[in-house]
């Protein structure tokens, strides 16, 4: 536990370093440099797809933490082969044209993610072993809402000084892109520095067999095999709308990026407020209970993205999209914590990497087969329109009111939203130890955010509303035993 105690810091300064990195290399800035350089919906989509499908690399990146059984020095050079790519992008945002850029691109993205499944299979089997079952939610929720809260103040910051940048000098406009891939290196390089200063346990030993037969395992584990079934069928359900919410404000409602980052801001606020509650309630119960919770909420957010537009921008576009990032969020932060804590959790001792290494390549080539099919199918769709108008008329007036308009990436949520639901009801078949119906985790979810806004309070109003027992409102009838939390 001692080394457990020196290493966290350094856990959730490398957490921090990868949150700079990501916020600033992938997401709606990477989507907002391609429409700034014209590309097309499937190059968008295949930029979407590279960091999956290169996950495919997990096979020989198996072989090599097997083969080396130094997991830290796997992370290192794979790290410092990942990093520089993000150089690359600023230099081509910086010197080079629209085509040449986006080729870059796509380019140094392969070879940074290809890279990047030798580093996140090394990380994975590590804190397998560094970190106890017991311990993952509370740690990784502390980890996750620091790299929240970074994230949350350089969105901000960066939209900012792109769209400032765009109208001081717009014909420059990637060379402020530039600058935010140099500062997004520098994060990722912060991340393999601070990598080196965590414990790394022994190894388990390995079981007996090749790698081939060992990365099958999994698929003949019939419980494993259930939670790679939902984690596919979720990743594709997820992989298939999301990369496209950026494009879909950007070109259909024409808001300006600090608009779009500004609502993902809000996004990762909600996520920031939740995700140490998440990490308890995972802790105390179970993982499954809350992803049945968080991922339900995700997907009627989905569903919700088809009514932003009716079927252009209208009153209702600006509190929808409100509610919408911030029910996302909320349920992001659950579902991004308990799906990696619970392919952690069943995967077993000893051959925890080739588990691990066999889901995520099913997730791989379920979002990057779902990117591909949404930016190859984009134009096919922006044909298409389902409409339904209600007309009402008597002796006096005649009224007309439009209940249904499906355009364009509408049919993405909508196809989104029932593959989500499939995806659900994978998971139901799953099975881990502790898990309580819905009740008990709302109920759980909302003590603590009542006690997190009594503590923001400085109002009598507001500590009065904060006071109105929510739980007792959601639990008014009597619950069954199953419904109690286990004892331990």
């Amino acid at each position: 536990m001692s080394h457990l105690a020196d290493s966290e810091k350094w856990i959730i300064r490398n957490g921090i370093g990868i949150q700079i990195m990501e916020t600033l290399a992938v997401g709606a800035f990477l989507t907002a440099l391609a429409v700034q350089l014209g590309a097309s919906n499937l190059t968008i989509g295949l930029l979407a797809a590279i960091p999956h499908l290169s996950q495919l690399a997990q096979i020989p990146a198996v072989y090599a933490v097997d083969r080396m059984r130094d997991r830290k020095r796997v992370y290192n050079w794979s790290g410092w082969v990942a990093r520089p790519m993000l150089l690359v992008i600023a230099l081509a945002a910086w010197f080079l044209s629209a085509d040449q850029a986006l080729a870059v691109i796509i380019v140094a993205f392969a070879i940074r993610y290809a890279a990047g499944a030798f580093l996140q299979c090394a990380w994975s089997s590590w804190m397998r072993d560094l970190v106890p079952d017991a311990e993952m939610g509370r740690l990784f929720g502390i980890r996750q809402q620091r790299m929240l809260g970074i994230g949350i103040a350089l969105s901000l910051i960066g939209a900012a000084f792109v769209d400032v940048w765009k109208k001081q000098l717009p014909d420059s406009v990637t060379v402020a892109y530039g600058i935010v891939y140099f500062l997004s290196f520098l994060g990722g390089a912060y991340a393999v520095i601070c990598a080196r200063k965590i414990h790394e346990p022994p190894m388990q030993p390995a079981r007996h067999g090749g790698l081939f037969g060992r990365l099958r395992e999994p698929f003949q584990h019939e419980n494993y095999q259930r939670l790679i079934r939902f984690l596919a069928s979720w990743t594709f359900a997820i992989n298939l709308a999301a990369p496209f919410f950026t494009v879909h404000m950007l070109k259909r409602m024409e808001l300006d990026l600090l608009w779009v980052i500004g609502l993902g801001t809000l996004s990762q606020l909600a996520a920031f407020l939740t995700v140490t509650a998440w990490g308890r309630i995972a802790d105390r119960f179970s993982n499954k209970a809350v992803l049945r919770v968080c991922g339900t909420a995700f997907v009627v957010a989905i569903f919700a993205w088809t009514f932003t537009t009716f079927p252009d921008v209208w009153a209702g576009t600006f509190p929808l999209l409100i509610v919408i990032h911030i029910v996302a969020g909320i349920a992001t932060a659950g579902v991004n914590l308990a799906s990696g804590n619970i392919a952690l959790k069943l995967a077993p001792a000893g051959n925890a990497t080739a588990y691990l290494a066999s889901s995520s390549m099913v997730n791989a080539l379920a979002g990057g087969v779902a990117a591909l099919c949404g930016g190859a199918f984009a134009d096919l769709f922006a044909t298409w329109e389902l409409s339904l108008t209600v007309n009402w008329h008597d002796a006096d007036s005649r009224m007309a009111m439009e209940a249904l308009s499906f355009t364009h990436w509408d049919f993405f949520f909508f196809l989104a939203t029932v593959i989500g639901i499939y995806a659900l009801h994978r998971l139901s078949l799953v099975g881990e130890e502790g898990d309580v119906r819905n009740r008990v985790v709302l109920g759980m979810l909302m003590r603590s955010a009542r006690q997190s806004l009594r503590n923001l309070s400085t109002i009598a109003g507001l500590r009065a509303a904060s006071s109105f027992d929510l739980e007792e409102l959601s639990n008014r009838d009597k619950p069954d035993e199953e419904d109690e939390p286990p004892a331990h």
